[in-house]
């Protein structure tokens, strides 16, 4: 179900954006795109392949979206599609949410200094340059400005036991993103990274003994709380809007503080 916020329901009316890395109820993109609609705006939402489509239906259903369709990033044309289809249906974008990392099992499980090539290259292509893509192509299409976010957590910033070669992405997608802010700034563009706390997402259950770094941001954040996929979604929602226009280039904590504890 739709979240309910009365007092700013129109916040969002008229526009139009693309919501990536929607994986079940429980995804950080979900909980993006659940307040956008429920905020007014249209969204399109994108599944990897045909297993995580069954999952994604039902959501896009009940999102009303008039886009959707699959993206697998590793799939030559499929970005490429995604934005053709937008500019066909809607002519514009006005903001983009990229909510996908990945790396495989070897290379997450072992020690940076041992990460194999393959393994490093596909974490990277998947974690960092599918963002550098998405923003090449949305540049176009937002014509009169817009938004841009990503996702990243502290692990790009200090060293988190089990975090490894994502740590690294994550690195390396921060800076992307203060370029790209550099570059599409002129053009009223705004590129933000989100670095929520540690959530139990899909994607974070292949990080070894998750569970325990579930508890430890328990007890140390200052909120003594998990955050959720609805105040991560709503956050990124106000950020979109004009009333944050001058916060660009930034890695924002939405973590309930846990990021400024030692």
């Amino acid at each position: 179900m739709l979240p309910a916020y009365p007092l700013a329901a129109k916040l969002h009316e008229g526009r139009k954006g693309l919501i990536v890395g929607i994986a079940n109820d429980q995804s950080i993109a979900w909980g993006c795109a659940a307040a956008f609609r429920a905020l007014g705006a249209e969204v399109a939402v994108t599944y990897r392949d045909e297993k995580t489509k069954k999952y994604v239906e039902p959501l896009a259903r009940e999102l009303e979206t008039p886009i959707f369709m699959p993206l697998d990033v590793e799939a030559p044309g499929h970005m490429e599609a995604v934005f053709e289809r937008i500019e066909k249906d809607w002519g514009k974008l006005d903001f983009l949410v990229h909510s996908i990392a990945f790396s495989p099992k070897e290379a997450l499980g072992g020690r940076v200094t041992d990460v194999k090539r393959d393994g490093f290259i596909t974490t990277m292509d998947i974690s960092c340059w599918s963002f550098i893509r998405m923003a090449h192509l949305a540049e176009p299409l937002m014509k009169d400005g817009g938004a841009i976010f990503t996702m990243t957590y502290y692990g790009s910033q200090v060293a988190v036991e089990h975090y490894n070669i994502m740590g690294v992405a994550k690195a390396a997608l921060e800076s992307a993103v203060r370029y790209i802010a550099a570059e599409l700034g002129p053009k009223g563009i705004r590129v933000n990274a989100i670095s929520p706390g540690p959530l139990a997402t899909r994607a974070a259950s292949g990080i070894p003994e998750f569970d325990a770094l579930l508890e430890k941001a328990r007890g140390k954040a200052p909120t003594c709380k998990l955050v959720t996929i609805e105040d991560v979604g709503l956050a990124v929602a106000f950020l979109a809007h004009d009333a944050a226009k001058a916060s660009t280039g930034d890695t924002l904590y939405i973590d309930g503080g846990y990021h400024i504890i030692d």
